[in-house]
């Protein structure tokens, strides 16, 4: 591990006196820290300042006080930060001193920015956060809501869910991430590459940012906006990894425990009687103008929070990672590992369940790794029932090996990728039909957008940065080319006239792509939608995706007359919005952001394309895009690295900010920005440089560099 962080630092105050900003094109900041609790200063501030009260209203949530100025809706969100918090503070002495200077830091730069522009946040902002509000951020999820409340209402008669009314949100579709990582043996310069592209909510607060503390880090890469280290991609001098969302493998297990009859507070395990754990917090919200309390007594057990009782049962839910508290420490001792095997020393902490990681590093290596916390199961899953546990070893109290876990080093083609799907087919020239002993690993997927990214990277090619830069802009829509030959087939059985036989030569002249210019596609999208409302995958094809044929499935239309029938819905609608049948992609789709009004390509991850975009309609009909595609980071590992990115909507939410909307329509090109690493290119492409939160303010550019020890 690189060296440890420097010399005690400066109080809070005078942090800014320890580090200085340069932002480059763009806006992107480079963070030049003596220390790393400096470093966490600049990091709060710069938050602050791109992107105002979001992260202090996050800190000040963590306290359990956002139902004072909510009221009674906030109330679960407010006992649930409580619960948290109170395991922050309990566990905090346990994160490494490294961690603790971080989230002091952070807090310290969020504290400085508050009090220098109190105009920009009401009176009840605290200006007084600390390391444990920082801390709480970080906390390990319990039980998901959802699956609870399946299995209460499953239980005979009504049962009060109680604190388990939160609403999980919705998920997207077109939220997900693509990664890429590319061996030696394909790239032309013989050198690794990996491909980062996130792509959730174009709210979800992406941040590009660069942080040195000389002889500790040097870390380039992407942060989330309300804290200091959530989900981090990126890259350093020796190494980089992308992150995917998936592993939708159970990581909870209910289990029915027996009551002591002789004391209705305790439960019978391994032969003895065991208390009942009470814990009794109150929450203030506001009602009618005043301030009212709520109290509500919480129930758990070292196995688990207790989710339902009755007379005779407890029932328990235990839940991998739950009350985890060093996520954001294995982020950060991620980003200073130098070496795979120190790197993967650092995944064995575990403290992250579930996420993929696509790797790659300078000395030539790539891996994958579906990350995991899966309890080992002495018991078949129960899923949403609750199985009965009278001794302990009829609980799970381990995780599935760290070993066991799907992972690939090297593989054949050298290649590897994810799309937020299973990690069977990571690279499928040496895929593996895994025996899968553990229940709850997730089953073999392999949707159109993971496909289309095994065609693109599959061939034999030696790729350039800037070819996969090219690559990854694909606007190749997959869905097309599975089922617009029957759709044609079944329509011109009909014999079409008219505008239903325009449409149909339309489609057969439009080559499949999504491309701002592409002609076809809108009515094709319109069409899908049509068809494929309300109906399950197997009344949407011929053949369904199917293991055993996993890049050539799901192909050709179940419903041909039902088809024909969207098409000429399809044509008639396409024509009624947009004025013509064949309106350009780009003409309905738009990149907004500012006063930046461009066509972009991209579709929905429905519609098989890799350049995912989803989009939200405008007043005036068109369709503004507000998720999938937001940040691209390409990287390749010479020595310097040297990388391209691009963040759609820039490096500040404040439409006031230079940084606001000035790589949007760079995004809708498909142009990606050089990015600066070394300190002569940070220095070249410097636009402005201070100390954050310094009496003097921003210093200008033109003065002479800042000498950091």
């Amino acid at each position: 591990m690189a060296g440890s962080s420097a010399h005690a630092s400066t109080p809070g105050p005078e942090l800014w006196r320890e580090v200085e900003i340069v932002r480059t094109a763009h806006g992107v900041p480079h963070i030049r820290a003596e220390n790393l609790r400096a470093a966490g200063y600049a990091l709060g501030w710069l938050q602050c300042e791109d992107y105002g009260a979001i992260t202090p209203g996050r800190l000040q949530a963590t306290r359990g006080q956002t139902a004072r100025g909510l009221g009674r809706k906030a109330l679960d969100a407010d006992f649930a930060a409580l619960h948290e918090r109170a395991r922050a503070t309990s566990t905090y002495h346990l994160l490494q001193p490294e961690t603790r200077d971080f989230y002091d830091g952070f807090a310290a730069g969020v504290n400085r920015f508050v009090a220098l522009h109190p105009a920009e946040f009401d009176d009840a902002m605290p200006r007084d956060f600390s390391a444990y509000d920082v801390a709480t951020l970080h906390i390990g999820d319990g039980p998901p809501v959802a699956k609870i409340r399946r299995f209460l209402a499953a239980l005979p008669g009504a049962v009060d869910p109680g604190p388990w009314t939160l609403e999980a949100g919705a998920s997207d579709p077109d939220e997900g991430s693509n990664a890429w990582a590319l061996a030696p043996s394909r790239t032309r310069k013989g050198k690794t590459i990996l491909l980062r592209n996130p792509h959730l909510a174009w709210n979800a607060g992406y941040y590009e940012a660069h942080i040195t503390v000389p002889g500790v880090l040097d870390f380039y890469g992407d942060f989330r906006i309300g804290g200091p280290l959530g989900v981090v991609g990126g890259f350093n001098r020796y190494l980089g990894w992308a992150t995917t969302n998936s592993n939708t493998n159970d990581r909870t297990e209910i289990y029915a425990l027996d009551i002591d009859p002789q004391s209705p507070d305790h439960y019978l395990l391994d032969g003895a009687s065991l208390p009942v754990e009470k814990t009794t917090r109150s929450v203030s919200y506001l009602e009618d103008g005043a301030l009212a309390t709520e109290t509500r007594d919480f129930w758990s057990t070292p196995l688990g929070p207790v989710i339902h009782r009755t007379a005779a049962r407890l029932y328990i839910a235990r839940t991998a990672g739950d009350g985890e508290f060093r996520g954001g420490e294995q982020f950060l001792r991620m980003m200073r590992a130098t070496s795979h095997a120190q790197w993967v020393d650092v995944m064995r902490m575990r403290a992250l369940v579930s996420q993929n990681f696509t790797y790659a590093d300078r000395a030539g290596n790539i891996y994958n790794l579906w990350n995991a916390s899966i309890p080992l199961l002495p018991h078949p899953t129960g899923g949403d029932v609750a199985t009965a546990a009278h001794e302990t070893r009829e609980v799970w109290t381990q995780l599935v090996p760290f070993e066991a876990l799907p992972h690939w080093l090297n593989p054949k083609g050298g290649y590897l990728h994810n799309e937020n799907d299973s990690p069977h087919f990571a690279n499928v020239r040496e895929s593996v039909k895994l025996a899968n002993p553990y229940p709850n690993i997730e089953p073999p997927s392999l949707r159109l957008r993971s496909q289309l990214a095994i065609q693109l990277i599959e061939s034999r090619k030696k790729w350039s940065l800037e070819e996969i830069v090219a690559l990854k802009h694909s606007y190749r829509m997959l869905l097309a080319d599975r089922v617009k030959e029957d759709l044609l087939r079944a329509v011109t059985k009909t014999a079409p006239s008219g505008e239903t036989a325009d449409a149909a030569a339309l489609l057969k002249a439009w080559n499949n792509q999504a491309a701002p210019e592409s002609r076809g596609a809108v009515l094709f999208d319109l069409w899908w939608q049509r068809y494929a409302k309300d109906r399950e995958p197997a009344a949407q094809f011929a053949r369904v995706w199917n293991e055993s044929d996993p890049l050539k499935t799901p192909d050709g239309l179940a419903d041909p007359a039902r088809a024909v029938e969207a098409f000429s819905w399809a044509a008639g609608e396409t024509r009624k919005r947009y004025g013509s049948i064949d309106v350009a992609w780009g003409e309905v789709h738009r990149v907004r952001r500012g006063n930046v009004d461009v066509p972009v390509g991209g579709c929905p991850g429905a519609l098989g394309c890799f350049r995912v975009l989803g989009f939200a309609p405008e007043p005036d009909g068109r369709l503004a895009a507000n998720t999938g595609d937001g940040f691209v980071l390409a990287v390749e590992f010479d020595d310097p690295p040297r990388a391209y990115s691009v963040l759609a909507y820039g490096e500040s939410s404040r439409p006031e900010s230079p940084w606001h909307a000035d790589q949007a329509a760079m995004f809708a090109r498909g142009e990606l920005k050089k990015v600066a690493f070394t300190e002569t290119d940070v220095l070249a492409q410097a636009v402005t440089r201070y100390r954050p939160g310094a009496e003097s303010g921003p210093a200008p550019i033109a003065q002479a560099p800042v000498s950091l020890p």
